[in-house]
């Protein structure tokens, strides 16, 4: 898993590296412009020729550098400069002076058609107040460009922290980006205007203080414990789903036939009579339970590893018993519990239900259960993603999966992960119960012996295979026509590519 910043952690790495531990702000400033002229190079065309629009604070300066390299290696190429060259940080002053030296043009006034690469070095990841007048005109004109688009660290106009659009944005095809990713190159939009991002090293020092939150990636797969050949159906785990309502089968089968197809070994269900039968007939390889008594609660929660919570549980009086007995009860014999969906919405309504949540739970909530379980607004949510799934999680001391188009995973101690994979065809009904019966089934592979692995990375791990399933489904079918079974189908070749991954 590779680690993430926030734009205060960037700016206090950069201090120390420079003023701890010995390295000029310009040498880093060189390592940074080599990077992207590196970069640029695998996308340049035979006869390229580059404006590099450069503001005065130190990402001016990497592009000064940028352009002064890409200048000596005989590439025609211009600067722009925005902004007076009496605002210059000291360190954008001396390339600038050695850029002269080197007698690289400056145009004031640019003719974008001339240009086949456009290098945006405006304001990187220091922004801190909405994009207006020249500049939102300046930024305007370079996105008109049919040319190739480069950013600098980050595009400008995004906020680093959230990725939102501060007024307007620079939309680039490539953003080679240093150090660490920033948090505003994961969330949306600003993910979507960094176009493909490059994290470059150029040395940066890392520190023990820099933070706790992390990407996750598709080589992380290989954390998935391996399948014992000499296990049995009992020791890859056993999930009870207790979820459907009447007319909402579909979503137990979901759950539960995504868990069976992820790997765990038995399946129960425990749901209303109306949907004994068609369970039956569309999941065989499921037990089905309609018997709520204490009884029979009792045996299937004794005799399962995991307990799925939510799912098309509607909101009636049976509902609201269902889910208050198994959540009790699966705290007393610290189950896992992976509570979703009208679990979620049930907890809404009965705040003080939060007494059973603990650390064996992981809530799964999207932006509008969220806005139910906390009192804000889906604006105030999707703003601050990572703060409101962190806040949630320390308050109630679960795992708290957030799930957006960056689906954010928080651990009650202030661990962050954040989820790259997926697209938009997974926004489409049904998927989250796939989501349910993945982690229930991720969960079951750390029965034996791997209580050392904390459930805030057994549940990124999840995430993240439910949205490599989306992409791998997107593949076969295209986003439009993407369905939650289409997730379940891709689960044995996202399995097959994690083994790809190992070799």
């Amino acid at each position: 898993m590779k680690e993430i910043v926030t734009c205060s952690q960037m700016k206090a790495l950069d201090n120390h590296t420079i003023k701890e531990m010995g390295i000029p702000s310009c040498v880093l400033m060189e390592r940074a412009a080599l990077k992207c002229v590196e970069e640029a190079e695998k996308i340049f065309g035979p006869q390229e020729s580059v404006l590099v629009v450069c503001g005065c604070g130190n990402n001016g300066g990497d592009g000064i550098a940028i352009a002064r390299m890409l200048h000596l290696k005989g590439i025609r190429t211009h600067i722009f400069l925005a902004g007076k060259e009496e605002s210059m940080t000291e360190e954008t002053a001396l390339q600038w002076k050695i850029a002269r030296n080197y007698h690289i043009p400056r145009v004031n006034n640019p003719q974008w058609r001339e240009y086949t690469t456009i290098v945006d070095a405006i304001f990187g990841a220091g922004l801190s107040r909405p994009v207006e007048g020249n500049m939102k005109n300046l930024i305007h004109c370079m996105n008109d460009s049919s040319a190739k688009k480069i950013a600098v660290d980050i595009p400008s106009g995004i906020d680093g922290n959230t990725g939102m659009e501060m007024g307007i944005a620079f939309r680039a095809d490539l953003t080679v980006t240093f150090g660490f990713r920033k948090r505003g190159l994961c969330f949306y939009p600003g993910r979507m205007y960094a176009g493909k991002t490059v994290v470059a090293d150029i040395g940066i020092y890392r520190t023990k203080e820099q933070g706790n939150a992390f990407v996750v990636e598709e080589h992380d797969l290989r954390c998935l414990p391996p399948r014992r050949p000499s296990g049995n159906k009992g020791t890859f785990g056993k999930v009870l789903v207790v979820a459907g309502s009447e007319g909402m089968c579909g979503a137990a089968y979901l759950s539960a036939a995504a868990a069976l197809k992820a790997g765990a070994g038995m399946v129960q269900i425990q749901t209303v009579e109306a949907n004994r039968i068609p369970l039956q007939i569309l999941l065989p390889e499921a037990m089905v339970s309609c018997t709520f008594t204490e009884e029979e609660n009792s045996r299937i929660l004794s005799w399962c590893d995991v307990v799925v919570i939510g799912p098309g549980l509607g909101n009636y009086g049976l509902s609201y018993e269902r889910e208050l007995w198994f959540l009790k009860k699966a705290g007393e014999l610290h189950k896992p519990v992976i509570l979703d969906a009208d679990g979620l919405n049930l907890l809404a309504l009965r705040p003080k239900w939060k007494e059973y949540l603990g650390e064996h739970v992981v809530v799964t909530p999207h932006i509008g259960e969220m806005s139910r379980l906390t009192g804000k607004t889906i604006g105030e949510i999707q703003n601050c993603m990572a703060e409101t799934a962190l806040s949630y999680a320390e308050e109630t001391k679960t795992t708290c999966v957030l799930k957006d188009a960056c689906t954010v995973t928080a651990g009650r101690e202030g661990s962050l992960y954040l989820n790259l994979s997926g697209n938009e065809g997974m926004a489409t009904a049904g998927s989250g119960d796939v989501l349910t019966g993945i982690l229930a089934a991720v969960f079951c592979m750390y029965l034996d012996g791997e209580a050392s692995v904390s459930s805030e990375i057994k549940a990124a791990l999840g995430v993240y295979l439910h949205g490599r399933c989306g992409d791998i489904a997107a593949e076969k079918y295209g986003s439009r026509s993407l369905t939650a079974t289409n997730l379940i189908e891709a689960l044995p070749e996202a399995f097959c590519r994690k083994e790809e991954v190992l070799l």
